[in-house]
């Protein structure tokens, strides 16, 4: 392992057409859940140019479709869009083609008889935790999202002004004995309106990275590099300047290329579906291992067989060369935690509305809330793993 080295990671608000998409998917399973807490769902989005279209499947309660285009049109509006090339108006025409869940899936997945729930599909569900933040994540990440997180609050209050939905950003940050150090440089690239110029933007946003990044790692803020809209001009932009598709940022949504990822998206699928619940439960033990303080940082990976409700393998690398530590920790998780698809529910409380407001800014990394979300963010079970 490297100990001195910079490392990139980047976020994306959600503004970007990947994210509206994201975000009316998950607003579709929160719809279905809120109706029906063991509903099926499994709902792509694509955007374009004044343009949604829904595909996938369900199983649930009858949702009518104009109730679900409408639901849409309030997602777009909070986003803020209401621009020429894409509107949560009228103009925006919205087709919605979900249809029933297959029945074969259902069979390999459903409960009967001695047979517990079987996993939504197969695949590899991976979870880390590091000690470099206050919330257990990779620092380019956290700071990545939090630079935007902070520009779409007061962009939506009216503090900030004169700057549109899409945006992204990226933050390379120098690490020595393998501690971030130093931010090297900031690249933000935002959607503005046609009344300022580049410098105008330039000045409107860099407040925004002071605000994000801790003092420490920018102290050397003269010398960091800061690119905002280095191409120039960007008031084109949305799902009106590029088509948008769920599921396609899943490195943004996990840990920003610090650690790897199975390669299944969250967003549009219930908890049924591995890719999102052991996804989460991953994350969980990741979080309680390193909150615990047996190791700087962990990583945890799960295999499943769809049809099969135990998982296939558990895999955990505590990265500190200690092999009878690691195989301890994999027996305290084993003896401790379910790990099939109901027990991961059972234990986060995923069978609930609570998947719309993940799908911007990260999965990770959030604060847990009052109605459930964000459940796989405490560290409620830490003293397992310290004892």
């Amino acid at each position: 392992m490297k100990k001195n080295y910079l490392f990139t990671s980047e976020s994306v608000s959600e503004g970007h057409p990947d994210k509206v998409c994201d975000r009316i998917s998950d607003m579709v399973v929160d719809t279905y859940l809120g109706a029906e807490p063991q509903s099926r769902v499994a709902c792509e989005t694509l955007t374009t140019t004044n343009k949604v279209v829904l595909a996938g499947e369900v199983r649930g309660p009858e949702i009518k479709k104009d109730d679900l285009i409408q639901k849409v049109r309030s997602c777009i509006k909070d986003i803020g869009y209401d621009q020429d090339g894409f509107t949560y108006k009228e103009a925006t025409k919205i087709e919605s083609h979900l249809h029933a869940q297959s029945s074969d899936i259902a069979m390999g997945v459903d409960s009967s008889g001695n047979k517990d729930e079987g996993a939504g599909d197969q695949g590899i569900m991976f979870g880390y935790a590091c000690n470099e933040t206050d919330v257990l994540m990779p620092a380019p990440i956290h700071y990545s999202h939090k630079i935007l997180r902070l520009m779409a609050e007061d962009r939506k209050s009216g503090k900030l002004k004169n700057i549109e939905p899409d945006s992204k950003s990226q933050i390379t940050i120098e690490y020595k004995d393998g501690k971030p150090a130093n931010v090297k440089s900031v690249v933000i690239s935002t959607q503005h309106s046609a009344d300022v110029n580049q410098s105008q933007v330039r000045e409107l946003v860099k407040p925004y990275i002071e605000k994000s990044i801790p003092r420490e790692l920018l102290k050397n803020l003269s010398e960091t590099e800061i690119y905002v809209n280095p191409t120039g001009n960007f008031v084109i932009g949305g799902p009106d300047g590029d088509s948008g598709l769920t599921g396609r940022k899943i490195i943004v949504d996990t840990y920003g290329g610090a650690a790897p990822h199975g390669g299944g998206a969250f967003s549009g699928k219930d908890p049924t579906k591995v890719d999102r619940s052991a996804a989460y439960a991953s994350r969980y033990l990741a979080k309680n291992i390193v909150a615990s303080k047996i190791a700087d940082k962990c990583l945890i990976q799960l295999a499943y067989a769809i049809g099969v409700s135990k998982p296939l393998s558990i895999y955990v690398d505590l990265f500190d060369n200690d092999e009878e530590k690691n195989k301890h920790v994999e027996s305290l998780i084993q003896k401790n935690f379910d790990l099939s698809p109901r027990g991961i529910r059972e234990m986060l409380g995923l069978n609930k509305p609570i998947y719309e407001k993940s799908a911007a800014y990260g999965h990770f990394g959030r604060d847990p809330g009052p109605d459930g979300s964000f459940s796989w963010e405490k560290v409620d079970k830490k003293d397992i793993f310290t004892k």
